[in-house]
């Protein structure tokens, strides 16, 4: 099952559409994905809404799936190869920061950065989840999990490294695309390996694979559960694979009119164009 927050072409408010490979069910009364998880029985209800007639994706403006989450966190250094490509060794513990509601951005959204001069791009895979939950062992913390969409981490690496906290370099307004929908966890599983790639202007920059997360996502539900309460709606953005423009041995950043795109595979793509609009 797909679930994702939606403009219709000939409307201006937002819903929550349902869907599956042969289309989608529009669920009017709903204004996104948190107010179809705020009812106990909503499986039920998208599972009802797939009886009836699909329409098409293309007749759908696709949103930022999870518009208002309480909690935004985030793992730095999890793919084994970005470990490396960084310097550093594999560690013992998730590396954690945290973003803002506000910090995300629609799957299709240009996104304008004032005031850095190095945005770099980090395609990472994005956990949702379910149920709430706290204290959590894998399993529990696997059961939830509601599923996963696609995001990038866009970063501000001269903002970033100006202190051993990242949080002012990852968390500019509106610079965190993220969608365009989110897939079930009873649909795929992140650790049979899914292909994670970001392309800037058609060459591909990075090419990961899920299989390799140091912390898949049960285990960094289950980690972070232990010092907060997770609630429905909320994301943990896993991190991403090796390839990112700092990295490289010549550096190389985003520049003013870049498209970013960015897929996973089973799940979507993200197309951004990226406005610099100070370097």
């Amino acid at each position: 099952m797909y679930l994702a927050t939606v403009r219709s072409r000939d409307a201006r408010s937002t819903t929550v559409a349902v869907g599956d490979d042969r289309g989608w069910v529009i669920l009017d009364d709903l204004a996104d994905v948190h107010a179809l998880l705020a009812d106990a029985d909503w499986r039920e209800r998208a599972a009802h809404a797939l009886t009836a007639e699909r329409i098409a994706a293309e007749e759908l403006d696709f949103l930022n799936p999870t518009p208002t989450p309480a909690k935004i966190l985030c793992c730095g250094l999890n793919y084994r190869d970005h470990i490396v490509e960084t310097g550093r060794e594999i560690p013992a513990y998730p590396t954690l920061f945290a973003k803002f509601a506000d910090t995300l951005t629609d799957p299709d959204a240009t996104i304008t950065v004032s005031g850095s001069g190095r945005v770099d791009w980090e395609a990472e895979l994005a956990v949702v989840i379910g149920e709430p939950v706290a204290h959590a062992d894998d399993a529990a913390a696997a059961a939830a999990i509601l599923g996963y969409t696609v995001a990038n981490d866009i970063s501000m690496r001269d903002w970033q490294q100006r202190t051993l906290q990242w949080l002012q370099g990852k968390a500019f307004d509106r610079t965190t695309p993220i969608g365009p929908y989110i897939v079930t966890a009873d649909v795929l599983d992140p650790r049979d390996g899914l292909r994670v790639e970001c392309e800037v202007n058609g060459e591909i920059m990075q090419s990961g694979n899920t299989a390799e997360l140091v912390f898949d996502a049960a285990r960094l539900v289950s980690y972070i559960s232990q010092f907060t309460r997770l609630n429905p709606g909320d994301v943990i953005l896993t991190g991403t694979p090796g390839g990112v423009g700092m990295g490289m041995p010549e550096p190389r950043y985003l520049r003013n009119g870049d498209l970013l795109t960015t897929r996973i595979e089973g799940i979507g793509e993200l197309r951004n164009t990226v406005m610099v609009t100070h370097q």
